[in-house]
């Protein structure tokens, strides 16, 4: 099964990056994402890169500029996530031949970041969203793209953001949280592929 999650990596250290990265991926968490604001995050995301190669998707998160969107694709990263609509990133991202996930949290936004050419629709903060308004943002956007509930949305409410349109979720703290263990990391990261199976199966 192709899981639509994204791990989220934020305050990182690079020493910690590999065994993390690798607890991730081994549960099954095919898409690892360094925020740029973790300490060392370029070289995270060069770390992973090379010791974790053909197991998964490593990207970047909290990309605020172009440059931003440059000196990850320079170290490795394979998408780029924002917590904004920046029609700029969001270009320089595809003109690089990478995915774009952008930060978006209304129709207007939505539709601007697909028309400049985003591969998904980060929808942030979910928690603010809510079921309703996932609802009908996803009735005007149609079946189509890919909508990501984003801050707030926990493996508890996986069911109630699916049946209200989301398609995956960007999940950070309920995963990792700076200083965990392998283990911690493995066992959060079974615990959130498991409720993502049973709601998906269930629908």
């Amino acid at each position: 099964m192709t899981r639509k999650i994204i791990a989220i990596l934020r305050g990182i250290e690079t020493s910690e990056a590999t065994y993390a990265a690798g607890a991730i991926l081994d549960a099954g968490i095919l898409r690892v994402e360094v925020t740029l604001d973790s300490p060392g995050a370029l070289d995270s995301i060069k770390t992973m890169r090379g010791q974790l190669a053909g197991r998964g998707e490593i990207g970047a998160g909290t990309v605020l500029s172009e440059r931003d969107v440059e000196l990850a694709a320079e170290a490795g990263a394979a998408f780029i996530v924002s917590p904004d609509c920046n029609q700029a990133v969001i270009r320089r991202t595809k003109e690089l031949g990478l995915s774009s996930y952008p930060g978006v949290f209304t129709a207007t936004e939505c539709f601007n970041a697909l028309r400049c050419g985003a591969d998904g629709l980060k929808m942030f903060p979910a928690s603010l969203l809510g079921y309703d308004g996932m609802s009908a943002i996803r009735t005007v956007l149609g079946p189509g793209p890919d909508m990501y509930a984003v801050g707030g949305a926990n493996h508890e409410q996986f069911s109630e953001w699916l049946a209200s349109g989301a398609d995956g979720f960007g999940i950070g703290s309920a995963l990792y949280k700076p200083g965990w263990s392998a283990d911690q990391v493995a066992q959060r990261a079974s615990l959130i592929v498991k409720a993502y199976d049973e709601a998906k199966n269930a629908r």
